[in-house]
């Protein structure tokens, strides 16, 4: 059986290189001061989903993200790995956006796509790690969900058989499709780029992406339609702007601060319960837990 597969992949902050800019005055990421990756566990599920492409001829895989222009790098990367499309959620009203307002605009997003056989993402971003988007996206569009993924063992009759990581083991899970998966970072890691599709969609773009004086090749995108990513404001996937970006978010950072760690002396320290108070006050003091 052919299957439609949409994967929920994000451009995010590479977490490894936060510095004193890393956030605004809002509370919310400069991604602006910071290098984009693809986040590490949407690699592990556009690995599933193309294994299940490899598996089921006649299947499709669209890669969905929303963030600003650049966020189209994930798209690309996508297309270069084996995926058909990809869709650009791209629009002001969406800035700012927490864990409630992104799963409602993705699954705005995916209704206007229409709600595929699978959707699937990594468990979680390492910008936020929350792992709610995709819960969240599953209750909004009404399906069932896996969370914690490992393997996508098989897919049959409408139903998928999948491994996913409890506390102490493993678990085997049967589920009727359509269904939402998050995948976790101990999936298998996603293949590399593949030289021909590189070739292919190396100028693959989206509107915005554009200059307004002209784009150099422009005679390509009339030819080859391939090239020509989605792009999708608010208004596009129908959303209401009172859900969207900052306004649809609850969540709002209080205060964001540095701390950095220092080893300057060593103590010793008895069983007794002043002691273990007296260090317990200190860890507290100097932000080490707490």
């Amino acid at each position: 059986m052919s299957l439609k597969i949409v994967v929920l992949a994000k451009q995010v902050p590479d977490t490894r290189n936060v510095g004193k800019d890393a956030m605004t005055p809002e509370g919310t990421v400069n991604r602006a001061a910071l290098p984009a990756i693809f986040n590490p566990e949407d690699l592990n599920a556009l690995e599933q989903a193309l294994r299940l492409k490899d598996l089921h001829p006649g299947s499709t895989v669209q890669v969905l993200t929303m963030g600003p222009p650049r966020a189209t790098d994930v798209i690309r990367e996508g297309l270069f790995r084996g995926a058909d499309g990809g869709y650009l959620l791209t629009d002001r009203a969406f800035a700012g956006a927490d864990t409630l307002a992104t799963s409602y605009a993705l699954s705005m997003a995916i209704r206007k796509i229409g709600v595929p056989d699978i959707v699937i993402g990594g468990r979680q971003a390492i910008d936020g790690d929350t792992a709610q988007v995709g819960p969240q996206v599953a209750q909004k569009l009404g399906l069932d969900q896996v969370t914690y993924v490992t393997s996508i063992d098989e897919v049959k009759d409408k139903e998928i058989t999948l491994t996913r990581h409890i506390d102490g083991g493993v678990e085997r899970v049967k589920a009727p499709l359509p269904i939402l998966l998050t995948v976790n970072g101990d999936a298998a890691p996603c293949r590399p780029r593949n030289a021909k599709l590189v070739m292919k969609y190396k100028r693959a773009s989206a509107p915005m992406e554009r200059p307004k004086e002209g784009l150099p090749y422009a005679e390509e995108y009339e030819r080859k339609p391939y090239l020509n990513v989605t792009q999708w404001g608010a208004t596009d996937v129908d959303a209401d702007l009172e859900q969207c970006g900052l306004s649809g978010s609850p969540t709002k950072v209080k205060a964001v601060r540095n701390i950095v760690f220092k080893a300057k002396e060593s103590k010793r320290l008895t069983g007794k319960d002043a002691d273990v108070e007296t260090l317990v006050k200190e860890l507290l003091e100097n932000n080490t837990i707490g």
